[in-house]
């Protein structure tokens, strides 16, 4: 029987630009190679997609895909501010309501849900970003809005990759995106954490 598998979130998630393929793409071609049981991979990533921008299109997407299991990895574009701290693109308790109302949704259509965590910044690309001057990104910011997730996940008592704690700067292409290297660690990890919840 086929398992439908949603993954939705950012250019993390989207990953077109890295050329073997981002961590969906391999844990598609892992799914296809060493499981048993049929399963379909959507790639729902959208660049720039924060909570904000999920919330519009993410309940028409699984009405379209009738998921079996829902993957969210979102929170790093929320979690961007422009200028001051005080100003985040989505402030953390809106960002706590929008994971409620994505929780709420996602359970329309499945009880299999997972959020995977943000990961981090290379502060000196990213204070601020190198593709705008008034974008800044921090850890400090981004790991309080991954333990917003986490405490949300343990309330509703949803799986949590935790994700903040795995890449190095080295890991990462421009300060915010995964290269080939940290896209295969976010893999394995999901890969793994997958497999031994017998979730795939």
């Amino acid at each position: 029987m086929e398992k439908i598998i949603n993954i939705f979130g950012d250019s993390i998630v989207c990953a077109g630009y890295v050329d073997e393929g981002g961590w969906v793409s391999r844990l598609r071609n892992y799914l296809e190679k060493n499981n048993t049981e049929e399963a379909t991979v959507y790639n729902l990533g959208v660049n720039g997609n924060d909570t904000d921008g999920l919330l519009k299109r993410f309940k028409i997407e699984n009405e379209a895909r009738t998921p079996d299991l829902i993957i969210i990895a979102i929170g790093t574009n929320d979690a961007c501010y422009l200028k001051s701290k005080n100003d985040n693109y989505v402030p953390l308790e809106r960002f706590k309501d929008n994971l409620l109302e994505i929780i709420k949704q996602a359970k329309e259509f499945t009880s299999e849900i997972i959020f995977v965590g943000p990961t981090i910044v290379d502060e000196s690309k990213t204070m601020p970003n190198i593709w705008s001057d008034d974008e800044f990104m921090d850890n400090k910011n981004i790991k309080n809005y991954n333990d917003k997730i986490k405490e949300i996940c343990q309330k509703n008592d949803l799986l949590f990759i935790e994700m903040i704690d795995l890449l190095n700067e080295e890991d990462l292409e421009d300060g915010l995106h995964p290269n080939s290297k940290g896209h295969e660690k976010m893999f394995l990890r999901i890969k793994d954490f997958l497999v031994e919840n017998k979730i795939v």
